[in-house]
């Protein structure tokens, strides 16, 4: 059975890191693509990171280029999202999701996954 479990979410100030993981179990994750996701409350979910586990292709939206890293530990079955300097708008939960095979240019549309974990919550305030 599938599971998704994310945790290292936190209350940090604004310029602060965080390193979130999405520990899963169930699945094979080497042949899998995990996107992390967040929301923001009275927001729309949005997508943050995604990476293809099959050939570690990795996307990001433009909102966290240069401050968020995405990436795999295939033997520990995580994927890691570093958090660097870190904004107040970054408050969210964050989700982790799956989905068979590699992913393209429609990596942020969350239809496409087919699992999901129940989330950590990031605070970002000064």
């Amino acid at each position: 059975q599938v599971q998704l479990v994310e945790s290292g979410g936190g209350s940090v100030q604004p310029g602060g890191s965080l390193r979130l993981s999405c520990a899963t179990s169930g699945f094979t994750l080497r042949y899998y693509s995990v996107g992390w996701f967040r929301q923001a409350p009275g927001k729309e979910r949005e997508a943050v990171s995604v990476i293809s586990n099959t050939d570690n292709i990795t996307y990001y939206a433009d909102f966290v280029k240069g401050r968020f890293t995405i990436s795999s530990d295939n033997v520990r079955n995580t994927v890691y999202l570093q958090m660097n300097r870190l904004e107040v708008e970054d408050t969210a939960v964050y989700y982790c999701a799956v989905v068979g095979g590699r992913v393209g240019q429609a990596w942020a549309a969350d239809s496409i996954y087919d699992y999901w974990g129940q989330g950590t919550q990031v605070t970002v305030s000064s």
